[in-house]
């Protein structure tokens, strides 16, 4: 199951592909849609507000600042590209198999 969701190394860290749930009863990762991580936030899809608590969920999943991650596409659409700065992808799918496993 984590190696469907779409991981993409670069000199700069890994760019993720999220699947957003804006509009949720709680903020959290919520598993795997089509090759991507499935995150659900309370905020709605206004003014950024879903995409900044998406950053902040991922940022407090991945252990990282806020300053370490970087929204790089899908700004008005539920399929979104993140930048998480200074990870490898053995490390992003080591975290990932530890947020996905029951």
């Amino acid at each position: 199951m984590v190696h469907a969701i779409q991981v993409t190394e670069r000199a700069d860290g890994c760019v993720i592909n999220v699947r957003a749930q804006p509009g949720a009863r709680r903020n959290g990762i919520v598993g795997e849609h089509a090759g991507a991580l499935k995150v659900a936030v309370t905020a709605p899809a206004d003014k950024g507000r879903a995409n900044d608590a998406i950053l902040g969920v991922l940022a407090t999943a991945f252990g990282l600042k806020h300053a370490q991650i970087e929204l790089l596409s899908g700004h008005r659409s539920r399929q979104k590209d993140v930048l998480l700065l200074g990870l490898t992808l053995q490390q992003v799918r080591s975290k990932l198999r530890s947020l996905l496993t029951i």
